[in-house]
């Protein structure tokens, strides 16, 4: 249920209307309960402010609002088509989901509202001599925070559609989405051993399964008295062609398993999701080294920086599986292969950098620097290292520039 709910909390911070409604409904709020105040206060130690201070300051901000938020959304809309352009289509959804982009165009929008609902209730004596005082105490506090969110957003703004910011927001994205697996690194089950076998339970829709609920799993698994061996990992593209997962019968079954109650676990969308799907991150950050990479774009320096990226993601990696007991002792998921981590991250640089002495380098730097941290690192690097030399060769046809990328694989893996 946890997990649930913090994968729908995900999805809402990336519609944009959410914040501002909220901001809207505040603002309409604050202004009706400002009238409480000529219920509340002795006329007497109240400040006398008039109305027509009161309402022409509300009409300087509403008009100012008006123009400070327009700009704000094509301002946020530039930076994401610059995010598109410049890095990948992917990274779209943590763009949206920027915080300080939206807490700005919230605060703009409410304080739009703020002002119009103001006059409308000043102008029409809603207002005695205590609320009006109060109203313009809001007032004063709504510029406070207006300016205060103004500047930060500015610092934001100019960053947000620039390569390094986002390359920063995907590492973090699948950081927190590799942590989640390391510490549970069968989302809570069991391993899952072995061929599959059992009655398949299959899908409805054609996507992407983006969230598997196994708490849900294991409520029907003890309902049907089964157990559930999951197929498929969140990022993998899913039919009614392929099964999601077997349900094998236990001794003392009562009553034929409800697939649909099953299949109802697993969430399915058209794009794959980052905060269950660690292959996803590392997937979008190689896109942005290739499109780096590019002859339209010949910017080496990016895919290096994110040849680092990959690399820290991966060291987290490192290490035996926790040792922590299965909270869902009937459902078994299967491991996420270490193989095919390194290929999301490694293959696409490896190709399109064959012919960049600077990157080939670096990667055969990192790729050695991986191989030393345990077993499963070393097999996996070594056989990425050993590819990216076999295509530097296909690519490069200047003998200094082989010879160094040889000399560097050499370093790492002639006595390994």
């Amino acid at each position: 249920m946890r997990d649930r709910l913090r994968f729908l909390l995900s999805r809402l911070r990336e519609r944009l209307w959410i914040k501002p409604l909220a901001a809207c409904l505040l603002s309409v709020t604050g202004v009706l309960l400002a009238h409480l105040a000529d219920r509340s206060f002795v006329d007497g130690p109240v400040p006398d402010v008039s109305q027509d201070s009161v309402v022409q300051l509300l009409k300087i901000t509403a008009a100012s609002m008006l123009g400070i938020a327009t700009f704000a959304v094509a301002s946020m809309v530039s930076a994401y088509a610059s995010a598109g352009q410049m890095a990948t289509a992917r990274a779209f959804p943590l763009i949206v989901a920027d915080d300080v982009s939206q807490n700005a165009l919230s605060t703009f929008i409410g304080a739009f509202i703020f002002s119009v609902i103001g006059i409308s209730a000043a102008m029409n004596d809603y207002y005695g001599r205590a609320g009006r005082f109060t109203l313009f105490v809001l007032m004063v506090l709504v510029l406070v925070i207006v300016v205060l969110t103004f500047v930060r957003w500015v610092d934001r703004i100019a960053r947000l559609g620039r390569v390094g910011a986002i390359v920063a927001k995907v590492e973090h994205a699948a950081a927190a989405a590799l942590a989640r697996r390391r510490q549970a690194p069968w989302l809570g089950g069991t391993e899952s051993r072995g061929p599959p076998c059992g009655s398949p339970v299959y899908p409805d829709k054609v996507g992407y399964v983006q969230h598997i609920d196994v708490a849900h799993l294991q409520k029907q698994a003890e309902k049907f008295d089964v157990r559930v061996r999951v197929d498929v990992l969140p990022g993998a593209f899913v039919s009614p062609a392929g099964p999601l997962c077997h349900l094998e019968a236990g001794p003392d079954r009562d009553g034929q398993p409800d697939n649909n109650g099953f299949a109802e676990a697993f969430t399915i969308g058209p794009q794959r999701q980052f905060d269950d799907d660690p292959r996803f991150g590392l997937l979008a950050l190689s896109e942005i080294a290739c499109r780096a990479l590019s002859p339209g774009i010949n910017d080496p320096g990016t895919a290096i920086g994110v040849l680092g990226s990959l690399h820290r993601l991966l060291a987290e990696m490192a290490g035996g599986e926790p040792a922590a007991q299965p909270a869902y002792e009937r459902v078994a998921v299967p491991a996420l292969p270490l193989d095919d981590l390194f290929d999301d991250a490694f293959y696409a640089i490896a190709r399109d950098g064959a012919g960049t002495v600077e990157v080939m380098m670096r990667l055969q730097r990192h790729l050695g620097d991986l191989g030393k941290y345990d077993a499963r690192m070393k097999a996996c690097a070594r056989r990425q290292a050993g590819l990216a030399l076999a295509r530097a060769e296909q690519a490069l046809h200047f003998p200094p520039d082989l010879a160094q990328i040889r000399a560097r694989h050499a370093d790492y893996w002639s006595r390994a």
